[in-house]
């Protein structure tokens, strides 16, 4: 065998560092005047040999009582759910269980909510409630769910229905499926059906880790692969004493945290960390980054090279602001989209063009802006507030409310239930009221718009200040407030009434966000405003639009335009390709986990995906989910996910049943 020159290879490191520095300055140049690098080194990155634990959300189920319905709850048949609920009231000794259920004001109510990684104790969750057929209630309008546990649950062969962990405790007023969009066909079975938006609050969070594949298991493989990620990503404690994300627990798991900056968008935080290198010199980390320069500037290539160059870190910034002058708008985009997460604001021009003109961009650049706190960022989302897109529009408005909830264009105005007239100077009364929802009132110059939401967090957002009520007038929100106006009258009477009470009567401009405030302070909750605007549109008396969870989604088809160079005779159009994956958008932008059941693409186990945001071509199938619980069955739906322990969790046996209070104040 031929011996090593030690001068030679001297020389050819030599050489080839030459190369790459002369590439490393030359990041303003066009692709084709930039130097290879002539150097092929491969690089190996931590999603080649690693999954993800705890990413898919997990179903928490429960079973609750609403009250306060106005004769539409009925006395519930003996099934499961009946006995857990009279279980759960015995072992807190309520004396009269049954004559509670037996009331014609209550309804047995099944509550579900789905759980996404990630979350911390405190925060909020929807949760939908449904009356099962056992119940014999007609309607859940205007009822209150009173709080439940939600739990995990799993049915285990010849051992029954096993309870795992304790996740939430649920409460509020239940918003029916069939107030915000009644139909004559569909209203009986959409009034058993409805939701309590924020209403789940998380007493405990879930673990995310990264899984070690089984042939790549190892101690030094795992310490690794938490150290590459661990440099990359990492935080402060409150001593200021700066953490990594990632910690190597076992020879095959880490344990992962969120870094802040991804926080309402942790799908790419993920995806970034699938495209980490480990165990790379300096010298190849150069090499791949001239090649990925170059990259980016082709469509085809452009989205993975700046995921990479977005996970190498700061060193990436100048190939990235040099690919915003790329001469499509697609490479321009996912150049501004890894420089907004790097915290540059260079790319906000982009994003907002992005996000105006190109649907299937949307949804991530929107959410892009939303991490950029600039002065432009401000900006640029406040005029895409008056854009014509109702998408665009709340979208924008979501955005920059993530982005700073406090800035003076959008700040909302709490709609607090009314205090009691005879504790109006109880300082602690007045702490201790209840947020039904919040008034967003936007100085906007587009086409007028009402938009309310279904999902998520309850909220008005009215766009056009100056939006008025057409007469005659005559709208119901809820069961005890009316509003009425005469033809022709500039004023509305707003009215509460309540048997054996006498009426309250409030006179007020026909300008929309008075008529709310004003019903609210009579009375008026969430549900009751939606039915109200609801009312209003179907019967004309709003003139203008009113739109309804009008969020941009992930996985719309994209078609790359013609390259500019090549004769049109020649090339073909490029194949439509979808920018992300259905159902999978960045969770600033909630998806529906009811409608993606139904329609067979659930997010699944998100460990072995092609990425979040990743494009895939448009005829791609979803896979078809099973449905969790069988047809004509009253037995607890079973979760997915297997519960951790079979047994409630200590944090649900301290804390006292929350609806025994009340309950025991009504009977």
């Amino acid at each position: 065998m031929r011996s090593s020159n030690p001068a030679r290879i001297w020389l050819t490191t030599a050489c080839a560092v030459t190369l790459l520095t002369a590439g490393a300055v030359s990041v303003a140049a066009p692709p084709a005047q930039r130097p290879a690098g002539g150097v092929n080194l491969e690089t190996t990155l931590v999603g080649a040999h690693t999954t993800f634990q705890g990413y898919g959300p997990v179903v928490l189920t429960g079973v609750g009582l609403v009250v306060d319905l106005p004769g539409t709850g009925g006395d519930p048949a003996p099934s499961a759910y009946r006995t857990m609920l009279l279980d759960e009231l015995k072992r807190h000794d309520i004396r009269i269980p049954n004559t509670i259920l037996a009331s014609p004001n209550t309804a047995l109510v099944v509550v579900r909510t789905y759980l996404p990684p990630l979350l911390q104790p405190g925060d909020k969750l929807d949760v939908e409630v449904i009356a099962p057929e056992s119940a014999n209630a007609t309607s859940l309008a205007g009822g209150w769910l009173m709080e439940c546990h939600l739990t995990e649950q799993t049915l285990v062969p010849g051992q029954g229905l096993m309870k795992g962990h304790t996740y939430a405790r649920a409460k509020g007023p239940v918003l029916a499926a069939g107030v915000a969009m009644p139909s004559e066909k569909t209203a009986a079975s959409q009034m058993l059906r409805g939701r309590v938006l924020a209403g789940a609050m998380l007493t405990r969070s879930r673990e995310l880790a990264i899984n070690l594949r089984n042939d790549f298991r190892s101690v030094r493989n795992s310490s690794r692969i938490a150290n590459a990620v661990g440099t990359r990503f990492h935080d402060y404690d409150k001593y200021g004493i700066k953490k990594p994300m990632a910690v190597a627990k076992t020879d095959a798991k880490i344990a992962l945290e969120l870094q802040p900056r991804y926080k309402d968008n942790y799908p790419r935080y993920l995806e970034v960390i699938k495209h980490i290198a480990f165990a790379e010199s300096p010298v190849a980390q150069r090499v791949r980054m001239q090649r990925l320069q170059e990259e980016l500037f082709e469509p085809e290539t452009a989205e993975e090279a700046a995921l990479q160059l977005e996970a190498i870190g700061g060193a990436s910034v100048p190939l990235l602001k040099a690919a915003l002058k790329a001469p499509t708008l697609e490479c321009q985009f996912q150049s501004a989209m890894a420089l907004a997460y790097l915290g540059e604001a260079d790319g906000i021009p982009v994003l907002a063009q992005a996000a105006r003109e190109e649907p299937a961009f949307r949804v991530f650049a929107l959410a892009a802006l939303s991490t950029i706190d600039d002065a432009d960022a401000h900006m640029a989302l406040r005029e895409l507030m008056s854009q014509n897109s109702e998408e665009l529009r709340y979208g924008a408005f979501r955005a920059l409310w993530t982005l700073d909830r406090r800035d003076p264009f959008i700040r909302g105005e709490p709609m607090l239930e009314p205090i009691d007239p005879l504790l109006a100077d109880d300082i602690e009364a007045q702490k201790d009221r209840q947020l039904h929802f919040v008034l967003h009132v936007l100085e906007t110059s587009g086409d007028p718009m009402v938009h309310i939401t279904l999902r998520t967090r309850p909220e008005v957002v009215i766009f056009g200040a100056d939006q008025k009520f057409a007469t005659p007038l005559l709208l119901s929100a809820g069961r005890n407030v009316m509003i009425t106006a005469q033809p022709g009258s500039e004023t509305a009477s707003v009215v509460r009434f309540e048997a054996n009470r006498p009426d309250q009567r409030k006179e007020v401009s026909l300008n929309v966000a008075e008529v709310i405030r004003t019903a609210v302070e009579l009375g008026a909750r969430y549900p009751d405003v939606v039915q109200m605007l609801s009312e209003a549109s179907r019967q004309r008396n709003l003139a203008t639009r009113l739109a309804t969870d009008a969020l941009p989604e992930a996985g719309r088809v994209y078609n790359r335009p013609r390259s500019a160079d090549a004769p049109s005779t020649l090339e073909k159009p490029a194949k439509p390709t979808k920018i992300g994956r259905d159902h999978m958008a960045p969770n600033l932008f909630p998806i529906d986990h009811e409608k993606a059941e139904r329609e067979g693409s659930g997010s699944g186990d998100w460990a072995d995906s092609e990425g979040v945001q990743a494009s895939v071509p448009a005829d791609t199938k979803p896979v078809a989910v099973k449905d969790e619980k069988p047809a004509n069955s009253d037995k607890p739906s079973t979760p997915a996910a297997p519960a951790a322990d079979k047994v409630d969790s200590d944090d649900a046996k301290k804390k006292p049943f929350g609806l025994i209070p009340r309950l025991r104040e009504r009977f």
